[in-house]
């Protein structure tokens, strides 16, 4: 019983964790979007898609708001992105998004958490060659008839669009991303996310189980960190 009840708490903390990290990246992406294009989400694209994102991991929409207010502020810094590459164990290439207003303490956590994890932290351009920066785009099954809208999700711009039974994924060039969020506005479908990635060329799966375990460590240490934004890797 006693068991039983560790394992609940252990999810249950996992599971607050999850969307404490959740809203503080939603957060900091709603902040970096009104610095750029302003507090006016009819005017802000990006604006747009954050709250969308907020929305589907259910933030609070006073956090939302308090969060448009906080970046409106003069006093408000804001937040720099950077980005770093690297390799993981076994060569498995990283690209590390981070959202930081020091730049210095991040790029010294990121490195700490290459060398702890048996990779390396490279220069700019060293893995990212190997990825190509598109639009994704996550929809509710439910909310949308794939077979009627593929053929306008194409027309649209949509460059491979994978179903699977709980969601559905449509990925478009970088360029085209703009143009894909206002087709979906017209369409009136909202996103569960919408986002522009990295998304690998290729990906390594020759590994074993314990290797692959190595790699995917270095990948949820870097998820942990609080500067840390998005993290992308070749692993298949």
């Amino acid at each position: 019983m006693g068991r039983m009840f560790e394992k609940r708490k252990h999810k249950m903390f996992a599971r607050y964790d999850k969307m404490a990290k959740n809203f503080t990246r939603i957060g900091k992406e709603i902040a970096i979007a009104v610095k750029q294009g302003g507090a006016l989400p009819e005017n802000n694209p990006r604006l747009r898609a954050a709250m969308q994102n907020a929305k589907g991991v259910n933030m609070p929409k006073d956090r939302v708001e308090n969060a448009i207010k906080r970046a409106s502020s003069k006093d408000d810094k804001g937040y720099e992105e950077v980005t770093y590459e690297g390799y993981g164990a076994h060569g498995v290439a990283v690209i590390v998004e981070c959202a930081t207003d020091n730049t210095t303490r991040t790029v010294a956590n990121v490195r700490m958490h290459f060398n702890r994890n048996n990779g390396a932290l490279g220069t700019n351009g060293s893995v990212q060659f190997m990825f190509e920066r598109m639009g994704v785009f996550k929809l509710d099954p439910k909310s949308v008839n794939i077979d009627e809208l593929e053929l306008d999700l194409i027309d649209a711009g949509a460059e491979d669009i994978e179903i699977e039974e709980n969601e559905i994924t449509v990925y478009c060039k970088f360029g085209e991303y703009g143009a894909m969020l206002k087709f979906f506005e017209n369409q009136k479908i909202e996103p569960i996310s919408s986002e522009l990635q990295f998304v690998p060329s290729t990906t390594k799966d020759d590994l074993t189980d314990e290797q692959i375990e190595e790699v995917l460590e270095l990948v949820e240490a870097l998820e942990g960190d609080d500067d840390v934004q998005k993290v992308y890797h070749t692993l298949a």
